[in-house]
């Protein structure tokens, strides 16, 4: 079974502050831009709704407005879900084309890549830790799963990445590592130009 990773460059604390702002706005926003999507999403998930999972729009007021949430550990996943959603919507996507799909221990194998570049300040792997949701958001139990880079730890990355260039160290990389290292530092690189941003990532 493959997943994959979506990526997403936004202000970390502006978007979980999304989270119990009680936005119409934004409710509205994301029904304009994505009805059809939120549609394809209950048909998708038509079972678990009918065993009492809230349907995607549910889920999405539920997370805007910080509750009521469904005690339900199986229903957590369509609160991250549109916790995902806002991000899509506030968030600029980045390209993830080396990480969607993916098999296996694929964002052990990039960790790997960046640690040969004596880059320890992010994991791609740490987005399937389930570390990221904002506080009093169910966890789901499986996936999808939430992970967080701050601003200053995508610095500190690409600094280390600087200094390793500048040292003349190059280990060798497998071509599909080095290809999502690179992505990687791209990703970096967008971080550093906007003060305060950071990137939040999905593994589902």
């Amino acid at each position: 079974m493959s997943s994959s990773l979506h990526v997403f460059l936004l202000d970390p604390a502006a978007t979980r502050g999304l989270v119990g702002s009680g936005d119409e706005r934004l409710l509205r926003l994301v029904h304009d831009r994505y009805g059809a999507e939120l549609a394809a999403d209950d048909d998708y998930f038509s079972f678990e709704i009918g065993r009492g999972a809230p349907s995607a729009a549910e889920a999405l007021r539920a997370v805007v407005n910080g509750g009521p949430y469904s005690q339900d550990g199986q229903h957590a996943f369509q609160y991250v879900c549109a916790y995902q959603r806002l991000c899509w919507t506030t968030g600029r996507f980045l390209d993830n084309s080396s990480f969607s799909p993916f098999r296996g221990a694929w964002l052990d194998a990039v960790d790997e890549g960046l640690r040969a570049l004596r880059i320890t300040e992010v994991s791609v792997a740490e987005f399937g830790y389930n570390r990221g949701l904002p506080a009093g958001l169910p966890r789901s139990l499986d996936h999808p799963a939430c992970g967080e880079w701050t601003h200053e730890r995508c610095l500190a990355a690409l600094e280390q990445f600087e200094r390793t260039e500048h040292d003349g160290h190059a280990p060798p990389l497998e071509p599909d590592v080095a290809t999502a290292v690179s992505d990687v530092i791209a990703w970096l690189r967008q971080v550093a130009g906007r003060p305060g941003f950071g990137v939040i990532g999905f593994v589902g």
